[in-house]
């Protein structure tokens, strides 16, 4: 055999060990999310892609979905290690507006009344990529920066506009 041949029968390798371009819709874990009765494909696609990034990149344990049909949404709730409590992540797409009211209701929702004890938020990009963050119920305003006077320039800036 001489080198074509083997660079010939590595390349029929490669082609067959690749996956189908449609393999995202075969995953069972697709398939299931798509049964959640969520009307927002781009949230399940969202979700999706966080799930496959917590399992098989972070390795989380037990991570499971489950839908919220008033809220149209998927959440996921998986252990960062084991013996850890449970985490609920919210998997969104990065282009949906939050509304400090819409979050409120969503750890009302999540644990009734008394409200869930925090969340991740993870944002997922139009390019794939993920950035998680840590929610808590209570947001507060934070307080302005101490030193910094710039009431003159604002007054000004109000007296220039009339």
């Amino acid at each position: 055999m001489d080198k074509g041949e083997v660079a010939e029968s590595e390349v029929v390798e490669r082609t067959e060990g690749q996956l189908p371009a449609n393999w995202m819709l075969q995953h069972p874990k697709y398939q299931e999310l798509m049964s959640l009765d969520v009307s927002d494909s781009a949230q399940v696609y969202a979700a999706f892609l966080v799930y496959l990034d917590l399992t098989e990149v972070r390795r989380w344990s037990e991570v499971t979905s489950r839908g919220s049909g008033e809220l149209q949404l998927v959440l996921l709730e998986g252990r960062e290690r084991e013996g850890q409590r449970a985490q609920v992540i919210l998997p969104l797409p990065a282009h949906r507006a939050l509304s400090h009211r819409w979050v409120r209701s969503l750890f009302r929702e999540e644990r009734g009344e008394s409200g869930a004890a925090a969340m991740l938020l993870c944002a997922v990009a139009s390019d794939s990529s993920l950035v998680y963050q840590r929610f808590c119920p209570g947001l507060l305003t934070p307080d302005p920066p101490v030193g910094i006077e710039d009431q003159g320039r604002r007054q000004h800036r109000k007296r220039r506009l009339r």
